[in-house]
């Protein structure tokens, strides 16, 4: 079973590669939950086809311009992601969207997902 430190590298790799949808799909838990910094229906997602159907829904309604992805930084359990966009939502004006990522991992696998955002 890979360790948190070995998860996490991997996972930022394939995320500076751009493959979003493959790393959720290789390392989220059945019964992964992912919370967002936000009120409604995304707030709470919980399990692998809601937390796909998000990375879905998401991907339909914003182009990217330009994506930075830093760290890992490891703690135990856990490690944080920070991510820094460059996009313009589906009817919506350019913007840049800067956010991190907590994962914590249980048994090789990404139990849960909290991202914060920055202002």
């Amino acid at each position: 079973m890979p360790t948190t430190q070995e998860v996490a590298q991997d996972l930022v790799a394939m995320l500076k590669r751009g493959e979003f949808d493959a790393s959720g799909e290789k390392y989220w838990a059945d019964d992964v939950v992912s919370l967002e910094a936000m009120e409604g229906d995304m707030a709470r997602i919980q399990g692998k086809a809601g937390v796909r159907a998000k990375g879905e829904w998401w991907a339909a309604n914003h182009e990217v311009h330009e994506s930075v992805v830093e760290g890992p930084y490891v703690n135990g359990d856990q490690f944080v992601v920070r991510f820094k966009m460059d996009l313009t939502p589906k009817g919506g004006e350019r913007t840049t969207f800067d956010e991190v990522g907590v994962y914590t991992i249980k048994d090789g696998k990404i139990a849960e997902e909290r991202f914060f955002y920055g202002g």
